[in-house]
């Protein structure tokens, strides 16, 4: 039974990853530049939205739940602008700070509708910070009714095998959206969400569909996981579990823009198990989320009136 929204409102999910701004300057492309074969973009008009595992928190907010964001940010502009937006959102933030950390921000130029380029500014946070992380972890796990741990690669989920430790001794299900090539750091979790280029990095790429089923089983038994969720794009979604495997087709419809759209399937994913549900209960409705998102433009959300409206 699909959960009401005062009873999603109850719950709480607590996100803990890699943060990020983006950044969207748009603007008119009339000539190409003197200097070199390229537009040149006017702009003329500046868009901030959070990104990252501030977009997973955004996306949980925005299905009805309550979202605590846990991160490491630097001691910037940025990460300023990051606090007003989480603030605007209603998003609770417990954001660790390092004066050596620059906030990563991804500036997407977009000209005519179309992004031009995008620029990336980061490095990677300090260990003593992501100490400091895990106490705060500990601290807020058990107000939480799930965790969502949205790895980006960019160096703040070190404490990630003890963490999901943790967060399963207190009995709470772990979500993950993995990164890399290393899923022995997730083993333990309810369900991991990789898509199909993520999921053959590790495994290796497949031919058929029994040579995928063969290979997830075995690696969701290896580390054992509770379900491993595989996004396939327009091939919909596929969840292998102890009982076999279900799939779901994709929901047909335009696709604008593929960005984000992972965070929109966690994230519900991550708002329906705290509400009770399984995996396989919880995935059509992940699997509506993400073909609504990817008709939006840029890092989007999905609202509970959207959803289940």
């Amino acid at each position: 039974m699909i959960p009401t929204h005062e009873e999603l409102a109850q719950r709480r999910v607590l996100v803990v990853g890699d943060v990020m701004l983006d950044r969207y300057w748009h603007g008119a492309v009339d000539r190409i530049s003197p200097e070199a074969p390229v537009p040149v973009v006017r702009v003329t008009r500046e868009e901030e939205r959070l990104g990252g595992a501030a977009n997973v928190a955004l996306n949980v907010k925005m299905l009805g739940a309550r979202a605590t964001l846990l991160t490491v940010v630097g001691a910037d502009e940025a990460a300023k602008r990051l606090r007003v937006l989480l603030e605007q959102q209603g998003i609770e933030a417990r954001l660790g700070e390092d004066e050596g950390l620059r906030t990563i921000v991804k500036l997407r130029v977009i000209g005519r509708s179309q992004q031009l380029l995008r620029i990336d500014f980061e490095n990677e946070p300090d260990h003593e910070v992501l100490t400091q992380a895990l106490d705060a972890y500990a601290h807020e796990l058990p107000q939480h009714d799930a965790v969502l741990f949205s790895d980006y690669g960019k160096g703040g989920l070190t404490h990630i095998v003890q963490m999901i430790d943790m967060a399963r001794a207190a009995g709470k299900p772990v979500l993950v959206d993995p990164k890399g090539s290393d899923y022995a750091r997730y083993a333990g979790a309810t369900v991991i969400t990789p898509n199909r280029s993520e999921l053959a990095q590790v495994v290796g790429t497949w031919r058929t569909d029994t040579q995928l089923a063969q290979r997830a089983q075995a690696l969701r038994a290896e580390l054992r996981l509770g379900s491993l969720l595989l996004t396939r794009s327009e091939d919909g979604m596929s969840l292998f579990d102890e009982q076999g495997e279900v799939h779901q087709p994709a929901q047909t419809r335009e696709v604008f823009d593929v960005t984000g759209a992972g965070d929109t399937v966690i994230a519900t994913m991550a708002v329906l198990l705290a509400a009770g549900m399984d995996a396989r209960e919880a995935m059509p409705h992940a699997n509506r989320a993400g073909g609504l998102v990817v008709g939006k433009f840029g890092t989007a959300s999905v609202s509970y009136a959207e959803l289940f409206g």
